[in-house]
């Protein structure tokens, strides 16, 4: 008999348009874990809520998350795929986290320090004027998300790695509480593309508003690569590849043998920015174009990505409902 397979899960938070970090830092790296791993994926739609406050913008935000996963490639029938608020066990294990996660321990959230200190360098008398319960206890909610499918790995970026952290912190605690009910995750970070650079050169983040999304016009898209911030270096000045952002960004989209050769023509200065930047753009046209096709066909069959979501909770459902009888159990509920 063959070892059962250790599970992965992966969440997307909708809150904006899919661009390409997210998919070399997130989408791709977890739909490969289909190879080794049996994989829930699903919509973060509650998590969006501390920030995305119209329904209708909610509900299309979703769709796109769920067509930009299917036109990727997830595969529904090899895999668990549903949104999250379609999962009541959710909310309710995430309450009784609540009653047996210390404060200190959220006070210590990146999210949530990040806000705090912001407000102190404004010099606000409040440090805790925008921040409402949903986004201080957002840790508590993700570590619900996790543990209630008895998730053994989460493939994360080096940035997410504390929520995974505070997942187990409160995992073992339950478990020291009430007994040895519920599986301890473990982050699992993907190191070659954990961070990729935007135009700016920061991480590329919808926050920094530096990003190339990838299901969109040519148009759109190859305005976006344009503006990926160059020095003004000199066509023949020679150039170290990995120190140069737009490179790093090109390694990552194009075929090894391709990266290759532009870094060993930058080291003899035969090189120019718009070339490189038009390397990237046809680049990005060819390795995503089936993906970009498939893309605009799921979402305009809303019918189809509701009927994948419904049959993907029903599936998550059967899952977690073991375990919650289990908790309920435990916590004399």
């Amino acid at each position: 008999m063959a070892d059962k397979k250790k599970k992965a899960l992966t969440g997307i938070k909708p809150t904006g348009n899919i661009h390409l970090g997210n998919i070399m830092g997130a989408f791709l790296p977890a739909l490969e874990l289909t190879k080794t791993y049996e994989t829930n994926y699903f919509i973060a739609d509650a998590h969006s809520i501390t920030t995305v406050n119209s329904g209708d913008t909610l509900r299309d935000l979703t769709k796109q998350v769920a067509a930009s996963w299917l036109a990727l490639g997830l595969d529904p029938d090899n895999s668990t795929f549903y949104r999250q608020s379609d999962i009541l066990d959710d909310f309710q294990l995430s309450w009784i986290f609540h009653c047996i996660t210390p404060k200190g321990l959220m006070n210590r959230a990146h999210a949530y320090k990040a806000i705090v200190d912001a407000a102190a360098e404004n010099g606000d008398k409040d440090a805790d004027a925008n921040v409402n319960m949903g986004l201080f206890s957002y840790p508590i909610l993700m570590a619900a998300d996790i543990i209630l499918y008895s998730a053994d790995v989460v493939p994360v970026g080096q940035d997410q790695k504390q929520h995974v952290e505070i997942a187990r912190d409160i995992a073992n605690k339950f478990n020291k509480t009430y007994g040895n009910i519920l599986t301890v995750p473990q982050p699992m970070i993907e190191k070659s593309v954990a961070t990729l650079p935007g135009l700016d050169h920061r991480k590329m983040s919808k926050s920094y508003n530096n990003i190339i999304s990838i299901f969109c016009t040519d148009d759109e898209m190859w305005n976006q690569v344009k503006k990926f911030k160059t020095d003004s270096s000199p066509v023949g000045e020679a150039k170290d590849a990995d120190e140069v952002p737009l490179y790093k960004l090109i390694e990552v989209v194009v075929p090894a043998e391709v990266s290759k050769a532009l870094k060993a023509d930058m080291a003899k200065g035969e090189y120019s920015w718009g070339s490189m930047k038009e390397l990237l753009f046809e680049s990005l046209k060819t390795r995503f174009e089936d993906a970009r096709s498939k893309y605009v066909e799921y979402e305009k069959d809303a019918n189809y990505i509701e009927k994948v979501l419904v049959e993907g909770a029903a599936k998550a459902q059967d899952q977690a409902s073991a375990l919650m009888k289990q908790v309920r159990q435990a916590v004399g509920i």
